[in-house]
């Protein structure tokens, strides 16, 4: 057989096969989604995924028991009974991880208005941070002040104060921003309720909890109590808490502070944070130690 005889052979073969998959016209099995009537027109706004409540949201089909893991879900934030499309999520629950997530980035990147401590009577101060990344990057240098602020603080407290109230914007500006007037309000209420002084609350940029310590050293206060923004996280991006420190100073080890965590709106209201916060202030000051000794005493 010649080369030619091959080559006639193998072009005959080739016409006799059906043609690729790749050259035929695609031709599915399965219909898949169509397309429904959403009742939206264009420039309608889509409705807010992040207004649903994470503890009703329950999107399982077909569920075994729906009316026991609802009631089960209704105890907690987590994403449960979110549901399936195949082996992927549905595309409301991706778009809520999504939105909290963004919430999240937008609570720890954004600045705390200018003009928030003014509008609270509040000194503003600054740690030796100038920038936001700058904060992110070096926690030590939010844990310190440049010799402006220190001298900010000498001049508006000459005494020793008794407690000092520190607010901090700490890793959430939302979470000052939502949480820290009206827990301030009440935590002063319960201040004066007990006879107790405190000094006026100072506002902190780009603070770290150890921004206080360094604020007994300038003031020498008895007891230093700082409301600051936490980590947010995918259940909230407006978590604050509060840090209670007897005879702050730097280099104080962290389980000497007394802390109250979660204060935002699913966790423990700002108003009624603040009158614990009181409460607890006049036992420590009382038993002259904070943090787990304070257990340990108690």
């Amino acid at each position: 057989m010649t080369k030619q005889d091959i080559t006639a052979l193998i072009r005959e073969l080739l016409e006799q096969m059906e043609p690729q998959v790749k050259g035929s016209d695609y031709r599915p099995t399965d219909p898949g989604p169509q397309p429904q009537d959403t009742h939206l027109k264009d420039g309608d706004f889509v409705p807010d995924v992040t207004a649903l409540d994470l503890r009703k949201l329950y999107l399982t089909q077909d569920p075994a028991n729906k009316a026991r893991f609802a009631k089960m879900k209704e105890k907690t934030p987590a994403r449960l009974g979110s549901g399936r499309a195949g082996p992927r999520y549905k595309t409301l629950t991706m778009l809520r991880f999504r939105a909290d997530h963004a919430a999240a980035q937008d609570a720890v990147f954004s600045q705390v208005p200018e003009d928030f401590p003014k509008v609270h009577g509040m000194l503003d101060l600054q740690t030796l941070c100038q920038t936001k990344d700058e904060y992110l990057t070096r926690p030590d240098k939010g844990r310190r002040f440049g010799p402006e602020a220190t001298e900010a603080l000498k001049k508006a407290f000459p005494t020793p104060p008794r407690v000092q109230l520190v607010v901090g914007d700490g890793l959430s500006s939302a979470a000052v921003m939502a949480n820290a007037p009206d827990c301030l309000a009440a935590l002063q209420d319960g201040l004066k309720l007990r006879g107790i002084p405190a000094a006026d609350p100072v506002f902190v940029r780009y603070c770290r909890v150890g921004a206080g310590d360094a604020m007994g050293d300038i003031t020498g206060c008895e007891l230093v109590c700082m409301l600051v923004g936490e980590r947010p996280g995918l259940v909230t991006d407006k978590s604050m808490s509060a840090y209670l420190t007897y005879k702050p100073r730097t280099g104080v080890s962290e389980s000497a502070r007394t802390v109250i965590s979660n204060i935002h709106a699913q966790g423990t209201p700002a108003a009624e944070a603040g009158a614990h916060i009181a409460e607890l202030i006049e036992t420590i000051l009382r038993r002259k130690v904070s943090g787990v000794a304070l257990r340990r005493d108690t």
